[in-house]
């Protein structure tokens, strides 16, 4: 079997007297950090192509996933991109000048707005889906497909006894 860099590491875990069990939990970790940062950074050069950030990037996603007309208020958004209402307002400041968002009154509530993607702002969520798609075939290039597969469900059998987990 082929090594990578993390196979270079086992040997020291090894002599500092891990179990192998936290050997392999240590190698998963560290693989999927490696994954993780050539999927970012193969998106933040396509996104910055668009002259998007990563934070944008997933306002427009979160919006274009939402039925027509593309709105959501701005704490279902914070909430859905795991991030303070102090974040999503900066980030929305910035979609709005550029365009991209509108935030309109809710009739149905004076105390919260609407923001919304304007017709620029959906067309650049279309180009930016199509830019996510160029990065990660592009990361995974030369790889089968099938490893690909077998890659995505051994994680997601990883995943669903951690579901919901959160830490500080």
């Amino acid at each position: 079997m082929k090594q990578d860099e993390i196979d270079a590491l086992v040997p020291r875990w090894e002599e500092s007297g891990m179990s192998s069990s936290l050997i392999a939990t240590l190698e998963l970790g560290k693989r999927i950090s490696r994954l993780h940062l050539l999927f970012e950074q193969a998106l933040k050069t396509e996104l910055a192509e668009l002259g998007l950030t990563y934070a944008e990037f997933d306002v427009l996603m979160t919006l274009n996933r939402a039925a027509p007309p593309y709105r959501m208020k701005p704490s279902e958004l914070a909430k859905s991109l795991l991030l303070t209402s102090g974040g999503i307002s900066n980030v929305l400041q910035r979609m709005a000048s550029a365009g991209h968002v509108e935030r309109e009154a809710n009739a149905g509530d004076a105390r919260s707005r609407w923001v919304q993607l304007t017709a620029e702002g959906r067309r650049l969520a279309v180009a930016a889906l199509e830019a996510s798609s160029r990065a990660y075939e592009g990361v995974t290039a030369g790889i089968q497909e099938e490893t690909v597969r077998r890659a995505a469900d051994a994680l997601r059998e990883v995943l669903l006894p951690l579901s919901g987990r959160r830490y500080r």
